[in-house]
């Protein structure tokens, strides 16, 4: 072995023995870095993530041998991961939103601390994907994503009946406990993220859409044996095409991209928290979503114009590896593309616009059974809405149209208020006095916000304590909170409602009895009650005397004492700004 200091003989062998582990050049060692990332967490959302890691590292080292590529890779890096499964309904899934927070920290410091000058990123679940493209953004060399891919769903080994997470978050109230068992055991085989259009999945779609992910990527399964045959060394095609092309994130995440990511998302009924993440994802690009790729009435209008092209779960019946059956999320976009609905010109991983790579993939036509066609739609109106009104003045108050099931008469649904000041009284009453909840109620969640959970927990339980109640009984009951909500939350359920209860915002302000109108036609949620002026500065002001008396916080807020939540709460923006801390 080669003496490279003969000062220190015992330093060189390890810096050589070292660079001979990662099958490198110890004479590449001033050379630019190239670096895989994953997510990791202690769930079924994570299991494959460390062997497609494994694999994309040695694409990469076998691509930088072949080419005698003049860049030297280092060893893989992860970042931490919590499961929004295995938290909901917890004190626990005040951590979720956070942990997209810490996420972007851990890889932006990993990123610019190693003068990565070039990443692959393999992302599981919902949150951490998205402070992993924050990151990747902020340091803005070329990069690219690979989703691990969706868990298969799980079937009643009695019934032969498909079932997934929610349907086991729904039999969490069954009396049932051979039942209970049961699904739990079932209902969700083999590793991989949630398979419905749930978070996971709306943002693998937004995130591929937005140019970050080749298409072909979103869909397959996580067990599906290309993600570790193909896709690794197709990644690595992509990093050296951006390489070479010096194609940076930022040149691929434009206000065109992201309104395309947009559309994409709410015509496959996604999920109510890319709201949030689309908002985190153009700030990290530097991008104000709102003023410059489209304003609240944009999205609305957007979303009248645009029908649901997926029977998938939560509200229809398949689930993304059927999408991957029927030709993926190419079927999709081509469609919308070719509807007129997307701009096909805007960059993407793969070196071409995403016109040309819909074209080089050439996808088949909709089935009408999992995918449908612009022109025959699954359901004729857009997934989501917002709403302003004297309970959101901001607006950004957010309804899931594609998972309504009933309710709403001549666009409007008007309901009696039932407060609750956590999340964790609701459920006990629904568990302890089911009989007391009656059709037209409108439940209210409150201090769970970004600020007053704090961390914006999902109400994943409670929404499906109540959608099973409404299904026994016939009865629908709405919910409006300043928390947010699963993908997999179906009915009249309002999230995001603004200024929080923390702040002292409407939704504070609210009693027992209130009547609450949601309005899809002139996108309004609305207590009549508060509309009266006296009546609302009576009710502020108590509440602002309660809260000074008690230090400043008001006492149906929780108190906190852990340092990450302390940081949540001192410095969370609203949910228009993306929910998560600030860096000022």
């Amino acid at each position: 072995m080669r003496n490279l200091n003969s000062n220190n003989p015992g330093r060189d062998v390890q810096r050589v023995g070292t660079a001979v582990f990662l099958g490198e050049d110890v004479a590449k060692i001033h050379d630019p870095v190239w670096g895989v990332l994953g997510n990791l967490g202690d769930s079924q959302c994570y299991l494959g993530v460390q062997q497609k890691v494994a694999a994309v590292h040695t694409a990469l080292s076998q691509r930088i041998s072949k080419d005698k590529l003049p860049v030297r890779l280092i060893a893989p890096a992860f970042t931490l991961g919590v499961s929004d499964g295995q938290l909901n309904g917890t004190p626990e899934m005040r951590y979720s939103l956070i942990g997209r927070e810490l996420v972007n920290d851990v890889s932006a410091t990993h990123l610019a601390a190693n003068g990565v000058a070039g990443l692959i990123a393999v992302v599981a679940c919902d949150k951490p994907p998205v402070g992993t493209v924050a990151a990747l953004l902020e340091h803005n060399v070329p990069s690219v994503i690979l989703s691990d891919g969706s868990i298969r769903p799980g079937s009643d080994p009695d019934s032969g009946e498909r079932i997934d997470l929610v349907t086991a978050f729904q039999a969490a109230s069954d009396p049932d406990a051979e039942v209970r068992m049961k699904v739990a055991l079932n209902a969700c085989p083999g590793q991989g993220s949630c398979g419905g259009m749930f978070t996971y999945n709306t943002m693998q779609t937004f995130i591929a859409v937005l140019g970050l992910e080749p298409l072909h990527m979103v869909s397959p399964a996580s067990d599906d044996p290309r993600r570790i045959s193909e896709f690794p060394s197709q990644l690595a095609d992509c990093l050296v095409t951006m390489t070479a092309s010096n194609i940076r994130p930022r040149d691929i995440v434009t206000p065109a991209s992201l309104r395309n990511a947009l559309t994409v998302t709410a015509a496959m009924g996604g999920s109510t928290n890319v709201m949030l993440h689309s908002v985190e994802i153009a700030r990290a690009a530097g991008i104000d979503l709102w003023s410059e790729v489209l304003s609240q009435a944009e999205f609305n209008d957007l979303s009248r114009r645009l029908p649901v092209l997926v029977n998938m779960r939560p509200f229809g019946f398949y689930s993304m590896p059927d999408i991957e059956a029927k030709g993926g999320i190419p079927v999709i976009v081509k469609d919308l593309l070719d509807a007129g609905f997307l701009d096909g010109t805007p960059m993407t991983c793969t070196g071409e616009t995403l016109a040309d790579q819909i074209e080089r993939l050439a996808p088949p036509l909709p089935d009408h059974d999992v995918i449908y066609s612009v022109a025959r739609p699954f359901k004729e109106t857009g997934g989501l809405r917002l709403l302003a009104g004297n309970l959101a003045p901001d607006g950004g108050a957010i309804l899931k149209l594609a998972g309504v099931e009933g309710g709403i008469s001549d666009d409007v649904f008007i309901g009696r208020a039932r407060v609750f000041n956590s999340e964790r009284s609701l459920t006990q009453a629904l568990d302890q006095r089911p009989e007391e909840f009656q059709d037209g109620d409108m439940v209210v969640i409150r201090y769970e916000g970004p600020r007053g959970a704090p961390g914006m927990p999902e109400m994943l339980e409670p929404t499906s304590k109540i959608t099973t109640l409404c299904r026994q009984k016939g009865i629908t009951i709405g919910l409006m909170t300043d928390a947010r909500f699963s993908g997999g939350s179906v009915g009249i359920v309002v999230g995001h409602v603004a200024p929080e209860a923390f702040l002292g915002g409407p939704i504070a302000l609210v009693e027992d009895g209130d009547t609450i109108t949601v309005n899809i036609e002139t996108d309004r949620i609305d207590c009549l009650q508060l509309s009266d002026d006296a009546t609302f500065e009576k009710r502020a002001e108590k509440w602002q005397m309660t809260a000074e008396a008690n230090g400043g916080v008001h006492p149906d807020a929780r108190s906190i004492s852990h340092r990450v939540l302390r940081r949540m709460r001192a410095t969370a923006l609203p949910a228009l700004r993306g929910g998560g801390m600030t860096d000022s």
